[in-house]
C-alpha cells in the first residue's frame, strides 16, 4: 500500500469514527407527544374507537400508536373516558371512566392497575408531584382523596354538589372542586384534606372551569350562559358575568349548556370558550377584566373542551381541531390509524427526552403564571 493510500485509509477510518461517535454521544432531540384517551366523547367510537392514541406534534400530528387501555363493561362494551392526567416523576398515566380508574406506565405503556369505586368515577386531578389524586365520585356527594400510586382510598370530601370537574392548584396547596348541582365553586385544603372555602355562588351550576396560575381568580362555565363568568378565589366573591356578543344559542349534541369548555393560554393573555350550538371557539382578552371579546374560530363538530400544549403555541378543542394559538388559524386535524376524525374531551401532551419523559400537559386550560 503507497503512502497515498494509507493516508487516505486513516482519513476513511477517521470519519467512520466521527460518524458513530455522533450517532452514540449526540443526544436525541425532546419530543412532543400527544395522548388521547377513547372514547372521549361520551362512548362514541366512531371519535376515534377504544384505546389511547398517541400523535407526534412536531410531525404534523402525525398518528403513531393505539396503546391498548381497560375500560370496558362486563359485556366488552366500552365505557366513556370521564378524564385523564399524567405526571412525568411518577412515569404515571391515569383514565378514568364511568366505574374505574386505570394507571398505566408511561414508559412501558402497560396496564398496572384498574379499580372500581362504589359511586363511580369522574374528571380527576393529580397534584403537581404526582402522588395524590382527586377523583370526584360519578355525580355524587363525594370527592375520593386517593394514593394516585395505588389507587388506596385515604379520604372523602363531601360537598354533596353533584361532583363532576377537578382541578388541583398548580402549588399543589388548593384543589377546586365543581358539581353539576351548586353554584358554588368547593376550594378544598390538600395538607389536611378538608373544604377550605368556597367561591360563588354564581348563577348557575358550574360545568367547566379553570383557574389562574396564582390561584386568584376562577373562569367558570355555569349553565344557560354562552360566555363565562368570574370569582374571586381569595375573597370567594362572584366578579363577572362575561357573555359571548352577537351569536345565539340553540340546541346542543351534548352537555346540555351553551358553552361546556374553558381554558386559559398558559401565559394568561387570552381565554378560549367553547360554543357547541355555533360550532365555534371564542377567544378573549384575559389581559384585562372583565375579559373582553376578540374574535372567533369555526370548529369541525360541536366543541365540548379546549386545552393547550405545554408551550402554549397550540389549542387543542375536543372536536379534534389544533389550532395555532398566534394566528387563531386551525392547522391540522387529528385522524387514526385509519383515517378516521378523532376528538375527545381528554387529552394532554407528554415530552420526552429520549426514552424518558420530562414533564408533562394538563386536560384543563390553568393558567401558568405564578407570579
Amino acid at each position: 500500500m503507497t503512502i497515498e493510500s494509507r493516508r487516505c485509509w486513516r482519513i476513511f477510518l477517521l470519519a467512520i469514527t466521527f460518524l458513530m461517535w455522533i450517532e452514540v454521544d449526540t443526544p436525541a432531540a425532546e419530543r412532543r407527544l400527544l395522548y388521547v384517551a377513547a372514547p372521549g366523547i361520551r362512548n362514541y367510537l366512531e371519535y376515534g374507537g377504544h384505546g389511547l392514541l398517541v400523535f407526534d406534534i412536531d410531525d404534523g400530528h402525525r398518528f403513531v400508536k393505539r396503546i391498548p387501555t381497560g375500560g370496558r363493561a362486563e359485556d366488552g362494551t366500552s365505557l366513556n373516558v370521564k378524564g385523564i392526567c399524567a405526571s412525568a416523576e411518577t412515569r404515571g398515566i391515569y383514565i378514568s371512566t364511568l366505574k374505574t380508574l386505570m394507571s398505566l406506565d408511561m414508559v412501558t405503556e402497560e396496564l398496572l392497575w384498574e379499580r372500581a369505586y362504589d359511586k363511580g368515577c369522574d374528571r380527576m386531578a393529580l397534584s403537581p408531584d404526582g402522588t395524590i389524586m382527586y377523583l370526584p365520585s360519578l355525580e355524587k356527594d363525594q370527592w375520593y382523596v386517593l394514593d394516585a400510586m395505588t389507587g388506596d382510598e385515604i379520604t372523602r370530601l363531601t360537598p354533596d354538589s353533584k361532583a363532576h370537574n377537578t382541578v388541583y392548584g398548580p402549588d399543589g396547596t388548593r384543589c377546586y372542586l365543581a358539581g353539576l348541582r351548586s353554584p358554588l365553586l368547593t376550594v378544598a385544603d390538600t395538607a389536611s384534606h378538608t373544604v377550605h372555602h368556597t367561591v360563588g355562588p354564581f348563577s348557575h351550576g358550574i360545568r367547566p372551569f379553570t383557574v389562574n396560575g396564582t390561584q386568584a381568580l376562577a373562569f367558570v362555565c355555569v349553565n344557560e350562559c354562552l360566555g363565562f363568568e368570574v370569582g374571586d378565589i381569595t375573597t370567594g366573591q362572584k366578579l363577572h358575568r362575561v357573555e359571548v356578543p352577537g351569536f345565539r344559542t340553540g340546541p346542543v349534541k351534548r352537555h346540555g349548556c351553551p358553552s361546556h369548555g374553558i381554558g386559559l393560554t398558559p401565559d394568561e393573555t387570552e381565554l378560549w370558550v367553547c360554543d357547541a350550538f355555533n360550532k365555534r371557539l371564542h377567544i378573549f382578552d384575559a389581559s384585562v377584566m372583565p375579559p373582553e371579546y376578540q374574535k372567533s374560530i369555526v370548529c369541525r363538530d360541536e366543541p365540548g373542551w379546549i386545552t393547550f400544549s405545554i408551550d402554549g403555541t397550540l389549542a387543542y378543542p375536543s372536536s379534534g381541531d389544533v389550532i395555532d394559538v398566534a394566528s387563531h388559524e386551525v392547522i391540522t386535524q387529528l385522524t387514526d390509524e385509519l383515517g378516521h376524525q378523532v376528538g375527545s374531551e381528554k387529552l394532554l401532551e407528554i415530552d420526552w427526552d429520549g426514552e424518558t419523559p420530562v414533564r408533562t400537559g394538563n386536560q384543563f386550560g390553568a393558567g401558568q403564571v405564578v407570579k
